[in-house]
């Protein structure tokens, strides 16, 4: 007797392995509930390489407009627009812009060869320009794009706290 009760009692207990719908639909919900909180934590926005990619880039732009000034002797002037996280070149009409996640602050020369310098970064026919820093920040990271005045060359380095 004993013998048949534990036929049957592990035939019952082998019907009842595994998972119900139930329980499935359960452990989803939590796993879904779980992702949406953890989702939003986490880092989406522009990568600290990807910030230092903007920032050879726009270095890229401002040599090519200080090449293309002194290849047709004349002044050719790259536009920046901290407020709208813009660099346009004077030169070709390329444009770089930044993530809104990006600050972009500009430091330029009121006055730049007895004219108002007015968000420009100018480059003379010489090679010389009339300098500035380009600064680009996010989360305490950041680099700057530095325009030397005397001789025109663009450097990009990173930034200190």
């Amino acid at each position: 007797m004993t013998h048949g009760c534990q036929q049957r009692c592990g035939a019952d207990a082998d019907s009842q392995a595994g998972f119900t719908l139930l329980e499935v639909v359960c452990v989803l919900a939590i796993v879904a509930t779980l992702a949406s909180l953890a989702l939003p934590a986490m880092p989406f926005g522009t990568s600290r390489q990807r910030l230092q990619a903007y920032a050879l880039e726009a270095a890229a732009l401002l040599k090519a407009d200080r090449n293309a000034a002194m290849r047709r002797q004349e002044a050719v002037a790259s536009r920046v627009d901290a407020g709208g996280r813009t660099i346009r070149s004077g030169a070709g009409g390329r444009t770089v812009r930044v993530p809104k996640d990006v600050a972009m602050r500009a430091i330029l020369p009121r006055n730049c060869a007895e004219r108002a310098a007015a968000s420009t970064i100018r480059f003379f026919p010489s090679g010389m320009s009339c300098g500035g820093t380009l600064r680009l920040v996010r989360n305490g990271a950041g680099y700057e794009v530095r325009v030397n005045w005397l001789t025109g060359g663009v450097d990009v380095v990173a930034a200190k706290g």
